[in-house]
Parts: structure tokens; C-alpha cells; sequence
């Protein structure tokens, strides 16, 4: 047999192995994910028989005497994640915007790795910042009883939020083909409006995609939030509730599943906030895939 002969099949064995190993790994990742969920139902749905639905629908979370309300835990992770997208997602897109179109060289240079740097601290240690420096600072501003509030915990938020939208959608911009550019300045467009309606536009997808990366990211946080929100389970409906303590139900889990008795009625509401929790992240990014297919397939369409 030849030299070529058996280069050939040596590339054919090694194609056909990295194709195995890749279709499993994505298996695998999709089997993770459906054993989770399951676990989470096998311990979360025995509280459905144990606590009627009123009382999982009611306003008051106060487990020592059997008040098991959802819904502050619910609105108040709404209204932390919701205020820190109102901050971080045009600050994350105009910053990656800077970054990757207006930024000379050297100054993108240095930007990047510290994006990067940034994305790397500890939640812990943005939670004991918040605490002991951004708390003071947000009590006096906003003359509140305490700086622990729901709107300490979406600023903290917002800059965990940062690092993913910022690097994602700046790699989403620098993906867009200079050909682009350069045909929309031919036409007369000016450099602002060449940015924001060619390259944005083209990169929306990866823009998109950054935002609900970010998003997610800011959902599922736990130690920060936990530290400086207060963790006053109450419903936030009025207009000052943004100023006032909050609790998400990722920080109830983390507070109370370690003092909790396996196998008691607490114990499996817990893990019934671990399924809504775990159901509002599918429908987000489930949303997110849906309309980021729409507009890769709208894109498609346009250059055909």
C-alpha cells in the first residue's frame, strides 16, 4: 500500500473520529441539560400536593409559617433584571460600537483585554464592593432608608452584564466585511450614518445575541445580588419599589437550601423556584433563537 494511500485513510479515520466526537459532545451537552431539568422536576413537583396553589400564588414568602408566595420572588427578579438591561444593554452596544468602528488601534488594543479582565472578577468580590462602596453612595443619593436596594443590585448587575455584551457584539460588528463600509461611504454616507445603518444592521444577530447572552448572564447571578439587594421579600408595585430592598429567587435558593431539611415541604418549594427559574432562562433564549433565526434568514434574503 502507498504512502498517499495510507495518508488518505489516516485523514478519513481522523475526519470520521472528530465527527463522532463532536456529534457526541453535542448529545452529551443536550443530555445534561434534560437530566437537569428532570431532577428538578422529581424534586420540585412534590410541592404542588404539599402546598396548594393559592398559597404558591400568594404575596407572602415567610416559609417558617407556611407562607410559600411566589410572586414577590418572581416580580422582584423581573424588576432587578429588567432595571439592569435598561443600563447595560445600550451602554454594552454603544461601548462595543466605540470599541470595535470608532476606537483608533492602539486605544482597541488596550480596551479589549481590560473588557476582558473585567469579565473575570469574582461575583463575590462585585458583591462586597457593592456593599461596602456603591450601598452608602446610593442611600444618600436617592435619600433612601437603605442602600440595599433592588437598585444596587441592577447596577451590579448591568456591569457583570457588560463584558458579555460588549465582546460579543464587537466581534459581531468586526465580523461585518469592510466591503460594506467602504460601499456606503462610496454612495455619500457619512461615518455615523455608515455605522449605524450598514454595520449595525448587518451585525444584528450577533447584537442580539450579546444582548440576550448578557441578559441571561444577569438572570441567573446569584452571590451578588443576594448581598446587595437587601433580600426583603416583598412585592415591588410601587414607583419607589426600585429603591427599595428586593429578593430574586436565585438569592432565596442560595440563602435557604443550606438550612432547609431535605425532603420537607420548603425543600421541594425551593426546588419549585429552581423550575421557574429555570423555565423563564428556556423561553428567553428560546425567544432570542427565534428571532435571531428571523433575521439571519432576513439577511440571507436581502444579499441573494
Amino acid at each position: 500500500m502507498s504512502s498517499a494511500s495510507l495518508k488518505t485513510r489516516r485523514t478519513s479515520f481522523v475526519e470520521f473520529f472528530a465527527e463522532r466526537a463532536i456529534r457526541a459532545s453535542g448529545f452529551v451537552a443536550i443530555a445534561f441539560v434534560v437530566l437537569i431539568f428532570l431532577f428538578l422536576l422529581l424534586e420540585g413537583l412534590p410541592a404542588i400536593t404539599e402546598v396548594s396553589i393559592s398559597n404558591l400564588l400568594s404575596t407572602r414568602w415567610y416559609p417558617t409559617e407556611s407562607h410559600f408566595g411566589l410572586l414577590p420572588l418572581i416580580l422582584g427578579s423581573v424588576l432587578v433584571t429588567l432595571g439592569a438591561a435598561i443600563i447595560a444593554v445600550p451602554t454594552g452596544v454603544l461601548a462595543a460600537i466605540f470599541v470595535a468602528e470608532v476606537a483608533p488601534r492602539w486605544l482597541r488594543e488596550i480596551l479589549k483585554p481590560m473588557i476582558e479582565v473585567v469579565a473575570g472578577i469574582p461575583s463575590v468580590v462585585l458583591g462586597f464592593i457593592g456593599m461596602i462602596a456603591l450601598s452608602p453612595l446610593v442611600r444618600v443619593a436617592f435619600n433612601a432608608p437603605t442602600g440595599l436596594t433592588a437598585f444596587t443590585g441592577a447596577l451590579i448587575l448591568a456591569y457583570m452584564a457588560l463584558p458579555t455584551i460588549i465582546s460579543v457584539a464587537e466581534d459581531a460588528l468586526d465580523a461585518v466585511p469592510r466591503s460594506y463600509r467602504d460601499a456606503a461611504l462610496a454612495l455619500g454616507a457619512t461615518r455615523w450614518q455608515t455605522i449605524w445603518m450598514v454595520t449595525v444592521k448587518a451585525a444584528r444577530s450577533g447584537i442580539l445575541t450579546a444582548i440576550m447572552l448578557g441578559i441571561g448572564r444577569a438572570i441567573g447571578e446569584t452571590m451578588a445580588v443576594m448581598m446587595v439587594t437587601g433580600n426583603a421579600a416583598r412585592m415591588p408595585l410601587s414607583l419607589d419599589s426600585l429603591f427599595m430592598p428586593a429578593r430574586t429567587m436565585t438569592a432565596t435558593i442560595a440563602a435557604e437550601m443550606g438550612e432547609v431539611a431535605q425532603g420537607s415541604t420548603h425543600f421541594h418549594v425551593l426546588f419549585m423556584i429552581g423550575i421557574v427559574l429555570f423555565v423563564i432562562t428556556f423561553i428567553v433564549n428560546f425567544v432570542a433563537s427565534i428571532a435571531i433565526f428571523r433575521q439571519t434568514r432576513r439577511s440571507a434574503r436581502l444579499l441573494s
